[in-house]
């Protein structure tokens, strides 16, 4: 599909909501969600006693729409944002919107907005949030009665701006999850519950938290928004397995084009804070950067430097992200189902 686009300066976005023409809502009432349509305000009027303003009931998706090599408007794996999304309302007692209606949905919202997804070649991406949410008025501690699914989208500029810049992260005294809770869903909570330490880092100098495991506190887990991805001196790709990890679909894709397209020996296993200072590269793998590298680790004052330095990402971290930016883009052959054309 090709069109005209809006008039912006799409090599200077930066990570922040634009307002698009279209956006999609849809809600669920006596037990069964509406068909949906699309529209334009971007206001949103809820009962005051709305389950999301009580008792938190909200999850939310990040993803991502492309325009490819070819000039194709792509989706990246929505499909499993979907599940990921299922499986978050089934934790929070939210009721679930199905699969092929979300994926219908974010196709349809993007189809509406074609003209701000950013052209091949400027770097920016047509940034995508489906998100629910308790709409239903609740006083006693339940879940809501009614619930209702939006997706909006908005222009966003490259991730690394002026080039990458390998980040220092500080183990952090929190903890993000708790034993058995609600880390490996996508609750809006689970964000809410990280600002905190988040600022507390950046004021004390670092550009983000590591969180350990919340039982033993010797496992390296995640950072706020972000799984980790680490390579050994023998160029073997290692990511944490922990219950508590959220899962990442950009960490998932990354580690099958370590083994199916770059040859690379994987591994999901647990990984304690004291053997990081043995691997070779380290980085934070996300919807919004693909891979951002980490040069230092600082834990408690003892500082621990990644042999890739603070200058640029590490050799294997880089094949990965061109790999995974290659496949998004168009310019090498996808596996089957993982971008999804929008016509």
């Amino acid at each position: 599909m090709t069109m005209n686009k809006k008039n912006l300066d799409w090599n200077n976005l930066g990570f922040s909501y634009i307002k698009t023409d279209h956006r999609f809502v849809s809600n669920f009432k006596d037990g069964a969600w509406d068909k949906g349509q699309l529209v334009s305000d971007e206001t949103i009027v809820i009962h005051e006693s709305a389950g999301v303003l009580q008792y938190s009931q909200s999850c939310f998706e990040g993803m991502k729409a492309y325009t490819t090599e070819k000039g194709q408007t792509v989706i990246f794996r929505p499909d499993l944002n979907a599940q990921r999304m299922a499986d978050t309302c089934t934790r929070l007692e939210m009721a679930v919107y199905p699969t092929e209606s979300f994926i219908d949905a974010v196709k349809a919202t993007v189809k509406a907005n074609i003209e701000w997804v950013p052209p091949y070649g400027s770097g920016a991406t047509l940034y995508i949030r489906p998100y629910i949410f308790g709409s239903g008025p609740v006083i006693g501690v339940k879940p809501s009665s009614e619930y209702q699914f939006r997706v909006f989208t908005t222009p966003v500029g490259p991730y690394f701006k002026g080039g990458v810049h390998p980040l220092t992260l500080c183990v952090s005294d929190f903890d993000r999850a708790a034993p058995r809770g609600t880390g490996n869903i996508k609750a809006g909570l689970n964000y809410a519950m990280s600002l905190h330490p988040s600022v507390l880092a950046h004021q004390n100098g670092y550009d983000e938290n590591i969180y350990l495991d919340p039982e033993t506190r010797t496992k390296v887990e995640e950072t706020g928004g972000a799984n980790f991805i680490f390579v050994t001196k023998d160029n073997k790709v290692v990511t944490p397995k922990s219950p508590s990890i959220l899962p990442s679909i950009t960490r998932r894709s990354l580690m099958y084009v370590a083994k199916e397209y770059l040859g690379l020996e994987v591994e999901e296993r647990e990984v304690l804070l004291e053997e990081v200072k043995d691997f070779a590269e380290c980085g934070l793998c996300g919807t919004a950067a693909v891979i951002s590298p980490v040069g230092r680790i600082v834990d408690h004052g003892k500082v621990i430097d990644l042999p890739s330095g603070m200058d640029k990402m590490g050799t294997i971290t880089q094949k990965l992200y061109n790999t995974l930016n290659d496949i998004q883009l168009g310019r090498i052959e996808a596996p089957k189902g993982w971008l999804q054309v929008i016509e």
